[in-house]
């Protein structure tokens, strides 16, 4: 597998220890890492009571050289508009934040890895949906 683009759930799994998660991402030769799902993170780091630990590793799993941090541009705003005007029309709406990872994964050629089953409604986009052990 050669590029990846992790959600909040698939990190979520992976620190808690999912080895589905851990073999996925290990094999992978880029992680992408969605600002978005940065924010989804440290909101709930926020609302924990380790936050100044959860920090720190996601820090330390970002600084790996086959992560990087996927940031909103022009071409993502256009691709995340499509799928929009495609959900609705579709009458299968999604979360939003999710509408912005794929349009993410969709500009870098990305496939998602999730145990979020909403993102196999994006037809465009590769899905590695991952169950809940």
């Amino acid at each position: 597998m050669s590029n990846l683009c992790i959600d909040t759930s698939a990190y979520s799994h992976f620190k808690a220890g999912d080895s589905q998660a851990a073999k996925l991402i290990s094999q992978s030769r880029n992680v992408g890492i969605p600002a978005i799902v940065l924010g989804e993170l440290r909101a709930g780091f926020l609302m924990g009571n380790r936050a100044a630990k959860n920090e720190q590793e996601l820090n330390m799993f970002i600084s790996n050289p086959v992560v990087k941090v996927m940031d909103v541009d022009e071409e993502a705003s256009r691709i995340y508009a499509e799928l929009v005007v495609e959900l609705k029309a579709a009458g299968t709406p999604i979360p939003t934040n999710d509408i912005w990872i794929a349009a993410l994964s969709l500009r870098d050629g990305a496939s998602i890895l999730t145990f979020d089953k909403h993102f196999e409604l994006i037809k465009r986009v590769g899905v590695y949906l991952l169950k809940v052990n």
